[in-house]
């Protein structure tokens, strides 16, 4: 355990694992652990005393971290991930935006915010073109359809106004459940919130303390109001359509003034941003709220009590035209930052550390999350109107079918699909013969002498260093995604003037109408089988920790970040994870140790983020090991308005540059910090940065070491904390620590 204070040369390793959900054991290395604080969820773990080697290297005590949990840690959560996977990605996307200022940062934070709108508002709709269009309007009358249905049939001879006003409680209850779900968390983690310490809210270093903040509290609510408004307007539309009446037009005019006023309320950035409470911002978006859902009842009273007769219709009256204009807003919102990501990349093009998606993750990542959304909303339609449908109705006139909106997003998911696919296999056989010569000189400069029996081990190396390299280039098709997308989603006005794509593509490219249904339903399966995927993912990813590995990445890249834009996504597990691990930090300086943090991959993030929030006193008695860091290759180049080089300088001048980063070839993810150093190429310069990155040659041999009869095996991504060289990193900085100054060090 911890000894008193006075032992100021005792030195705590403090290690934090990545996205592997490793156990305690395996990131301590050793086979008995016991947990010394927190919880099962998140909790500090030490080697159980009694055993021998309990201690590291340098004679450094031995601390573990394991959050895996935290993000998925329960089935329920792990699901959600699943089913608010857009919500998270756009969620995402305003983090990534180009690291504008002043009227130019918050029209794009406008355009992350409004786009993130339009996804709830788009999720209230596939709810209403589910129980309303497909089954109230479309299933009801239809005697085809109820047959065999005695779930449906006993409303079959009920007036329409009534059997809307009856299902319009599904698309409210589905509401209803992601409002319960984006409250949760405040109760959840209300107990790990510190005060905040920082003086900008959109800064790394808040991370931890803004998803507690009153901001998302306030976007919660515009957003239910918002997303009832959408449900009582799209209603309204249905009556007004059938036959006005005085009282529909008056609640209609409402309805829209309410969803007029979230939409310039969030764009509002000043007001909605103020970390503090702020009456009037907070009545505001609770009135907005309170309002939005008031109406909701009077509306459906005022369409059950009107006795005007309804116009039979191929669909519900105006939904079609929602549907289509949401769309059609989506696009233009992705238009307008793309245009202004591909400026920002003009204006910084010669700045140094540039890549292929610097300033363009914004616009990438939020063309996925609303392509993403839209192809599940019509897939979801599709699939329930084909079930109802049966293809056993007596004529075409009884068919139900989705609205022509959504058979477009189902045609322009399966271009994408195929144009990703396509541009995926172009960008990996046109860069092989790069990145083969590349990896062939790294293994000829690190192997020089390697016998002729080794060939076939140093093809294995250069060919895992080639895929490694291959990271980088993954950037060019998820651009090629995103652009193909945004280009396809205008095709929703097609829908809104009743053109159905097999007749355009027929017309336009001579393809027969039968193969762009065939298109269709392969495109309907492609999009199951994407949420299948992700469902099972997701549960594995619950059971499976070696699973977890792989599909882990995304979890904790999207929950990482605090809820910014979408109120409904998965909640930041860095609420808890940061101010924890603060406290610990903090309680083990107060003892008189000094604390050498150690993060692989994920848990380097979390580190530097802990570190820019610790006072200066606490922050000269810290170093920092990390290992697979993220922090550059990846992190610096999809977050540039938050991670960049001066946030990593002041992480190294906080910590007296008492820093050291492993990284490997071999490594897909991890990379160095801020110089390559490799061979021939050490700094010229007595910059302290460059000091910080060490290359580790992996693998380190490749012909069998003496007594054994396989070659040293290629570690890659791998944690590797029993590498020599790594326990020599930790001596390292452990000295470092023991000879510090008496006198706290770094700047504040």
């Amino acid at each position: 355990m911890t000894s008193g204070p006075g032992t100021s040369d005792d030195v705590v390793e403090l290690r934090v694992h990545g996205v592997s959900g490793a156990g305690a054991e395996q990131i301590l290395d050793r086979p008995h652990s016991h947990q010394v604080a927190g919880d099962r969820n998140g909790g500090f773990y030490r080697p159980r005393p009694g055993y021998p080697d309990t201690q590291g290297p340098s004679g450094v005590t031995m601390e573990a971290y394991r959050w895996s949990d935290l993000p998925s840690g329960t089935i329920s959560r792990t699901l959600s991930l699943v089913f608010l996977l857009p919500f998270m990605l756009c969620n995402v996307a305003i983090w990534m935006r180009p690291p504008y200022r002043g009227t130019a940062g918050a029209g794009l934070k406008a355009v992350c915010r409004l786009l993130a709108l339009t996804l709830t508002m788009l999720y209230v709709l596939a709810a209403m073109g589910v129980s309303l269009d497909l089954i109230a309007w479309r299933c009801l009358p239809n005697p085809h359809c109820l047959a065999g249905r005695p779930y449906l049939s006993w409303l079959g001879d009920r007036p329409t106004g009534l059997t809307l006003a009856v299902f319009a409680l599904l698309p409210a209850a589905a509401l209803g459940l992601l409002w319960r779900l984006a409250a949760r968390p405040a109760h959840n983690f209300a107990a790990f919130r510190t005060p905040t310490t920082t003086s900008g809210a959109h800064q790394l270093s808040a991370v931890g303390q803004w998803d507690g903040a009153p901001t998302v509290s306030r976007l919660c609510a515009l957003h239910v109001a918002a997303g009832f408004a959408t449900l009582s307007l799209g209603l309204l539309i249905a009556r007004i359509v059938s036959g006005p009446s005085t009282v529909s037009v008056a609640l209609a005019a409402f309805a829209a003034l309410v969803l007029i006023a979230c939409t310039a309320l969030l764009c509002a950035h000043p007001l909605i941003d103020t970390p503090a409470p702020h009456p009037l911002v907070d009545r505001l978006a609770g009135g907005l709220r309170s309002t939005a859902v008031a109406l909701t009842p009077l509306v459906l009273a005022a369409v059950t009590l009107d006795p005007t007769p309804w116009r039979v219709r191929d669909g519900l009256p105006g939904y079609a035209m929602l549907v289509g204009l949401i769309i059609l807003v989506q696009a233009v919102l992705l238009v307008v930052l793309g245009t202004v990501a591909l400026a920002s990349r003009s204006r910084r093009r010669t700045g140094t550390g540039t890549g292929s998606l610097r300033g363009l993750g914004a616009p990438v990542i939020a063309a996925a999350a609303t392509g993403l959304a839209v192809a599940i909303s019509a897939d979801l339609v599709y699939k329930v109107a084909d079930l109802l449908n049966r293809r056993a109705a007596a004529d075409s006139e009884s068919e139900i079918g989705p609205p022509l909106g959504y058979k477009w997003a189902i045609f322009v998911f399966l271009v994408a699909a195929a144009c990703t696919l396509a541009a995926a296999v172009v960008v990996t056989l046109a860069t092989r013969p790069g990145r083969i010569r590349i990896a062939r000189a790294i293994v000829a400069r690190d192997h020089p002498d390697a016998p002729p029996q080794a060939q076939y081990r140093l093809r294995q190396v250069e060919r895992m260093i080639a895929r490694a390299r291959l990271t980088e280039r993954v950037e060019v098709v998820a651009v090629v995604y995103g652009c193909v997308v945004g280009a396809g989603m205008p095709t929703s006005l097609l829908g809104m003037l009743r053109l159905a794509p097999p007749t355009v593509v027929e017309r336009l490219t001579g393809i027969p109408a039968a193969a762009t249904v065939f298109g269709l339903q392969v495109g309907s399966l492609l999009i199951s089988a994407v949420v299948l995927a992700l469902l099972v993912g997701g549960i594995f990813a619950y059971r499976t920790a070696a699973f977890r590995r792989h599909v882990g990445i995304l979890w904790d890249l999207g929950t990482f970040w605090p809820r910014a834009a979408h109120p409904f996504a998965p909640p930041c597990y860095a609420e808890r994870a940061v101010p924890e691990l603060s406290r610990r930090i903090v309680h083990l300086t107060e003892q008189g140790h000094g604390v050498l943090l150690t993060g692989h991959s994920h848990g380097s993030v979390l580190l530097a983020a802990t570190v820019l929030q610790l006072p200066p006193e606490v922050c000269g008695r810290l170093a920092l090991l990390t290992y697979g860091s993220p922090l550059r290759r990846l992190y610096a180049r999809l977050f540039p308005a938050f991670i960049d080089e001066k946030v990593l300088r002041e992480v190294g001048e906080r910590v007296n540059w008492r820093w050291l980063n492993l990284w490997r070839d071999t490594d897909p993810i991890g990379g160095w910090v801020f110089s390559p150093h490799r061979a021939g190429r050490r700094p010229a310069t007595p910059d302290p940065a460059l000091t910080v990155d060490r290359r580790l040659r992996d693998p380190w041999d490749v012909v069998p070491p003496p007594g054994d009869s396989v070659p040293p095996e290629i570690v890659g991504h791998w944690p590797g904390e029993s590498d020599p060289r790594f326990e020599a990193a930790v001596a390292d900085l452990a000295g470092r620590l023991r000879d510090r100054p008496p006198e706290p060090g770094g700047p504040g």
